[in-house]
């Protein structure tokens, strides 16, 4: 993932499958809002990522890729340091669009925030 959100953010993949992606990301300084905490952007980033990631391994991707058509996100605790991690789950897997439900928890496996993405499958 060279030159990418995921190298810029640090994110790192801790499992891929078709039923669950699961991404770290450490609360570092390029994460922050200015007041100190995690920055929400960040924590949705994290999430999208989770999903498209997940949305990839239902497609084939020499001929098509996923995009993002909507994210929510409900954040639900404020961090300032340490890792979260964004797991990702299906609800839906169509030809055309996909759902996904996402779910962020601290090292301590607090939830951080809830989120729901909507994927498009495209042709390449």
């Amino acid at each position: 993932m060279h030159n990418t959100l995921m190298e810029a953010l640090q994110m790192k993949v801790k499992e891929q499958a078709k039923s669950l992606v699961a991404i770290e990301m450490p609360i570092t300084g390029t994460v922050k809002q200015p007041m100190g905490f995690l920055h929400g952007g960040a924590t949705v980033a994290l999430a999208e990522t989770a999903a498209s990631i997940g949305g990839m391994e239902h497609v084939d991707t020499s001929s098509q890729a996923i995009v993002g058509i909507e994210i929510n996100c409900n954040h639900l605790k404020a961090k300032k340091d340490g890792v979260i991690t964004a797991k990702a789950t299906p609800l839906h897997i169509g030809k055309r669009t996909m759902v996904w439900n996402i779910q962020v928890e601290d090292e301590e496996g607090d939830l951080i925030a809830i989120s729901r993405c909507t994927l498009g499958v495209i042709n390449k």
